[in-house]
């Protein structure tokens, strides 16, 4: 096992019913602005529950984060920020919702020239107002994490970026939030839980079962889960049991000594500013390529895998590996998410410019350092 450093506070407040807590959790010295999405809140009843629980506190708010959340959207919102002297964020929604609240909580006090500088790493993160959420979509585990992914209309970028002051102080998770959600919302919240287990579990061995067991007891739980969704629209337990995997999924309790990958998040970055992919859409077509790509180096975790998850008995390694890729997408294609560039109408000279931005990296990416923009290529080739 690997070294690691673990830290995480979050408090999390999981239940039904559960979002009166606020009173309990959001400061009352502090003017609160709320932060959220396209309005769906206002129509499902979490709007009206997340006010009567902040009734009497100075509250502000800030509508119209998109999914995949924009820069100048996000400069509007810290605008409003520093103009009614905002001490306290509340992002309501998904993880787009918060990662956006994370950034406009770290620009707000920023004094340089511009906020963007922190996301792409040209200055660090070095404060940020405090800020608690409560989550509607299940998906990114932002909601117990330091990341932040923010695009940037005008540059067709992008790029995550992450810091310790950007933590939630608590994140309320009550799964009958996400009722309202249309399936495809909920699809694509299964497989971006499902992707980020893979990325820090696909790697390679370093003898560390306890992780391994953890991350398979996710990816188990996801597929015994997910098809319920759509037999039983109506059970909270399915809902419960895939919010909670898709927090454990990414507040790195995985990552802890083991080696991690997130090359198919670096490419799927790619294919969201450049075609507008939804993002786990974008997971789904890569996550099969690059397994098939880089399936010898990854050859004892997929054996396991395939074993362990998918319950696959074929003798050889080589027939293991390949049945488990095949059973990866085919849970995919199950949830009605498509894996492959053609599905999209995406050719592979419409993606020469992801192969040139990633030629252009000061550093490759893999759990061995070792895809740059030949192997890119040969990923986006395998994904046609």
């Amino acid at each position: 096992m690997l070294n690691f450093n673990y830290y995480n506070p979050v408090r999390i407040v999981f239940g039904r019913d559960t979002i009166n807590q606020l009173a309990e959790l959001v400061p009352t010295n502090k003017p609160v602005m709320v932060v959220y999405g396209g309005g769906s809140i206002k129509r499902n009843g979490v709007y009206e529950q997340v006010m009567t629980a902040l009734s009497g506190y100075r509250v502000s708010e800030f509508g119209g984060i998109e999914p995949n959340p924009r820069y100048e959207t996000c400069m509007q919102a810290v605008a409003k920020g520093r103009q009614e002297g905002a001490g306290f964020l509340l992002g309501v929604g998904g993880g787009s919702v918060l990662d956006a609240t994370k950034f406009i909580a770290a620009a707000i006090p920023f004094e340089g020239h511009d906020p963007w500088d922190m996301v792409v790493g040209k200055v660090p993160v070095t404060g940020a107002l405090p800020l608690g959420c409560v989550l509607t979509l299940p998906a990114t585990g932002s909601e117990m994490n330091i990341n932040s992914v923010i695009s940037r209309t005008s540059t067709k970028q992008k790029v995550p970026f992450k810091s310790e002051h950007l933590f939630p102080q608590f994140s309320i998770l009550d799964p009958a939030t996400s009722f309202s959600l249309p399936m495809r919302q909920l699809a694509n919240g299964v497989v971006d839980t499902f992707v980020h287990v893979c990325e820090q579990y696909l790697t390679y061995e370093v003898n560390a079962p306890l992780q391994h067991r953890q991350a398979e007891a996710i990816l188990l739980t996801l597929i015994e889960e997910a098809p319920k969704l759509q037999n039983e629209p109506d059970n909270y337990e399915v809902r419960a049991n895939l919010m909670w995997c898709a927090t454990q999924a990414l507040n790195y309790n995985l990552a802890c000594g083991v080696p991690t990958d997130w090359a198919t998040h670096a490419i799927g970055h790619e294919l969201t500013a450049l075609f507008g992919l939804d993002h786990a859409r974008a997971l789904a077509i890569v996550l099969p390529a690059l397994l098939r790509y880089k399936c010898r180096q990854k050859a004892d975790m997929l054996v396991r895998y395939g074993r362990e998850v998918w319950g696959l008995t074929a003798q050889t390694s080589e027939a293991v590996i390949d049945q488990a890729i095949e059973k990866t997408t085919a849970f995919f294609e199950s949830l009605g998410i498509p894996t492959r560039l053609s599905d999209y109408q995406i050719q592979q000279q419409d993606c020469k410019e992801i192969v040139d931005r990633f030629e252009q990296r000061p550093a490759k990416v893999g759990e061995h350092q070792d895809i740059g923009a030949p192997e890119v290529a040969a990923i986006l080739a395998l994904a046609e």
